[in-house]
């Protein structure tokens, strides 16, 4: 496997700027390329940067920023950090990293009050040192003489005018305050060190009580302290350190007639000699939220257990794993927008839908209660699509959504022309169930302009298919073939434990055979040698209605299509998106159906050839084996021989007792070679379904998108139905769900074999069986 490399361009020497929205840009300096892959490890990408600059390998710090993000500069500390930014880069042919040099300096001791390792403020040290005040610092900014003064005692400093300060040199050996104490390592908490002086004393102000709450956390999780609140309501707040008996306390409140929060008092002092908390108790979901959030938007999969490793790298807060999970959902909350919020937004999306893409159905309905029941979309592009360039052939399958208020996606997804998958309809169900499919079944029918004759659906007889099928489309020549993925597995179920897995596997492998059998002589073969080993096994094959899914009996037209699940790209799409709220997987799913149809029109304006490029294939190894036959010309029957085989082929009626061109709709070797006799071209014989033209017309049409370029994509309110629609009553259930999609290969998937009562789905530790001692 080719390992792919990303051209990545070097820069240092020049100074980051920050615009008025935030946007971080890198003005001057020098820059150089290099190519980098993920087999590289940091220690070799420090030291080439290095030499490259010039500069001293211990001072080197390299960062960069996100794709389609200019605000937040990332750290690159070690080889998982490397791997990452990769990792974001991979649709990238180039990235860029910066190379900063960073000096090893005393903190600025006039805005260090409340460093807790130091355990030394200037109150301590009996000296003033210049204040400079920040533009969050209040001129001349007094006690608060109409509020009580809580917890003054003789240890708590009360700092008063700002504005006056006391130059004194400060001595040489006056002790420098150290960020962190020493069981706690800095090289793990850069990142929390930007938060060191986000309390710099009395007089600072702040927009709302939340954004103090935020600072003062940030400040803790900084200096590494835990605190408790005293007094915390809208308009005031009061803290102290956790720890028993230590001095470092803060108070604010709101100045008068405004909205902004003043801090009033404040003890900087710490006299605790308590361990260094790295438990993460200042670090809320909240927090945890804001810090992931930019990873998050460009690496969804983002691990809570990664969250943990990485926060404790980069901030030195030690999580647990719930509390990284629920800082990811709030997070995905935020970035994705409000779960019950979306369901209210419906009634606006399907207008929306219709609106947009005209000649669309979209359509919801709700409970007694207004709670959501079911949501039907089709696009214009896919039923046109379908109508005019498929064959009439639905595969109808369903995969379970594992978001907040579960729920499940029914499907039909077509066959185009080069055997690629079709979108044409979609809904999101509360719950798959009979009453649901009936529903999803008369949506598609209304859908469509008219039932293509000799409609054939490909789906599973339970789940109420079978009945609903036959009564909506009652009276049109609509057939129904079970699917075999879905028949084999119930015949497993009901063998119980009878077999071993072995015997299990053969079984259905003849079944599978048997299904696949063109003529009733094979199907017959197939099904005996299965009766050999099980007559319990051949009895519920006979009864299973074999017209309903063997090529041998079956009436309708699969072209050899045997499972449901014919749309798996369809479905991970689904599972990709499966956890957003549900306007954007519908959105989701309408810009991949938008994507697909986009790809596969221009890929198709290149083909010169008549049929499309499988169909082509499947063509030319059908042509290999003309030249091994022999056509004999007995007046009205033409004879195709072989050996001891003898097949007979009607050209008028594109028929070959071999069955091959009526069950693919291409001609069988027997076929073209009559065809090529009669000096006639094959590709006439070809269904019109397999042809260039047919395919793309099939992706003629495209989507257009129904979301607002400006702003959030659905505004409540906007409808012109009144509409309220509340989620589902069900819930997500505990524990992690399932992160893959059971295939059709899974199929007879070997089970415990007890070894005492020799049953299948235990062992003998937790067998039940009451054997009699002989």
């Amino acid at each position: 496997m080719v390992v792919k490399k990303i051209i990545t361009i070097c820069q240092s020497g020049g100074e980051f700027e920050t615009d008025a929205d935030g946007v971080i840009s890198y003005k001057g300096g020098d820059a150089h390329a290099m190519e980098i892959d993920d087999k590289l490890k940091f220690k070799d990408l420090k030291s080439e940067v290095a030499e490259m600059f010039g500069c001293n390998l211990g001072t080197v710090a390299v960062k960069y920023f996100l794709p389609g993000n200019k605000k937040t500069l990332i750290s690159i500390s070690n080889d998982k950090d490397l791997k990452r930014m990769i990792k974001f880069h991979n649709d990238s042919d180039t990235a860029e990293i910066y190379v900063v040099t960073e000096e090893v300096a005393a903190p600025d001791v006039s805005h260090m009050p409340g460093s807790r390792s130091s355990r030394t403020t200037l109150s301590e040290a009996g000296v003033g040192v210049p204040v400079e005040p920040s533009r969050s610092t209040i001129n001349n900014v007094v006690d608060d003489i109409n509020e009580p003064d809580p917890l003054v005692d003789s240890t708590f400093d009360v700092v008063g005018d700002t504005n006056v300060s006391t130059e004194v040199p400060v001595p040489s050996d006056f002790p420098t305050p150290i960020a962190f104490a020493s069981p706690y390592d800095e090289k793990l908490a850069k990142a929390a060190q930007q938060w060191q002086n986000n309390i710099t004393g009395v007089g600072q102000r702040f927009n709302s009580v939340h954004e103090f709450r935020e600072a003062l956390r940030k400040y803790a999780i900084a200096h590494q302290f835990a605190f408790k609140y005293k007094k915390n309501d809208s308009h005031r707040v009061t803290v102290k350190c956790k720890a028993e008996g230590c001095q470092w306390r803060v108070h604010a409140s709101r100045l008068s007639t405004t909205p902004l929060i003043c801090i009033k008092k404040m003890n900087p002092t710490h006299t605790c000699e308590g361990s260094v908390l790295a438990t993460g108790y200042q670090a809320t979901r909240s927090w945890v939220a804001s810090i992931i959030k930019e990873k998050l938007k460009v690496f969804p999969n983002y691990k809570p257990k990664d969250i943990v490793t990485d926060i404790k790298e980069e901030y030195g807060v030690q999580l647990n794993y719930f509390q990284a999970w629920r800082g990811k959902e709030i997070a995905k909350e935020q970035l994705q927008g409000s779960y019950k919020e979306a369901y209210s937004q419906l009634p606006y999306l399907c207008e929306k839908i219709m609106e947009t893409n005209p000649g669309s159905l979209a359509s919801f309905a709700t409970k007694e209660d207004s709670s959501f029941h079911h949501l039907f979309v089709s696009f214009r592009a896919s039923l046109y699509g379908f109508e005019q360039g498929c064959r009439p052939l639905l595969f109808l399958d369903s995969i379970f959504l594992k978001s907040k208020y579960q729920g499940s996606l029914l499907a039909a997804t077509a066959a185009d022309g080069d055997d690629g998958f079709f979108p044409v309809a979609f809904a999101i169900v509360n719950v798959e169930s009979d009453e649901n499919w009936k529903w999803f079944l008369q949506q598609l029918k209304t859908a469509l302009s008219t039932t293509p004759r000799g409609l054939t659906f490909v789906a599973d007889r339970e789940k109420g298919l079978k009945e609903s099928i036959a009564e909506i489309f009652q009276g049109e020549e609509v057939y129904h073939a079970y699917c075999l993925r879905y028949l084999s597995e119930q015949l497993i179920r009901d063998l119980k434990g009878q077999f071993s897995h072995e015997v299990k596997r053969i079984i259905i492998q003849d079944l599978f055979t048997a299904a696949h059998a063109p003529t009733e002589q094979i199907f017959y073969k197939c099904v005996d040698s299965i009766k050999a080993i099980s007559v319990t096994a051949y009895n519920w094959i006979m009864q299973s209605d074999p017209t309903h899914w063997a090529n041998a009996f079956f009436q309708g037209a699969r072209y050899n299509h045997m499972t449901s699940n014919f749309g798996e790209l369809f479905y991970s799409w689904v599972s990709d998106a499966h956890e957003l709220p549900i306007t954007q997987l519908v959105d989701a799913i309408r810009t991949k159906i938008m994507e697909l149809v986009y790809s596969r029109h221009m890929e198709a304006l290149d083909w010169m050839r008549r049929l499309t490029p499988s169909m082509e294939k499947k063509l030319e190894k059908e042509n290999l084996n003309v030249r091994a036959l022999e056509v004999v010309s007995l007046g009205d029957r033409i004879e195709v021989r072989f050996e001891n085989s003898v097949q007979i082929v009607n050209v008028d009626r594109w028929e070959c007792s071999c069955r091959v061109w009526q069950l693919t709709g291409l001609p069988c070797c027997h076929a073209i070679a009559v065809i090529m006799c009669l000096q006639r071209d094959p590709y006439d014989f070809c269904s019109r379904y397999f042809t260039t033209e047919s395919y793309r017309l099939t992706y003629a049409e495209s989507l257009n998108p129904i979301s607002n370029s400006d702003g959030p994509m659905w505004q409540k309110g906007e409808s012109t139905q009144i509409v309220t629609v509340t989620p589902p009553p069900t819930r997500r259930p505990p524990g992690r769900p399932t992160t893959k999609r059971v295939s059709s290969q899974e199929v007879g998937r070997r089970q415990l074999q007890c070894s005492r009562c020799k049953g299948i789905g235990h062992n003998k530790s937790t067998c039940k069986e009451f054997l009699l001692e002989c």
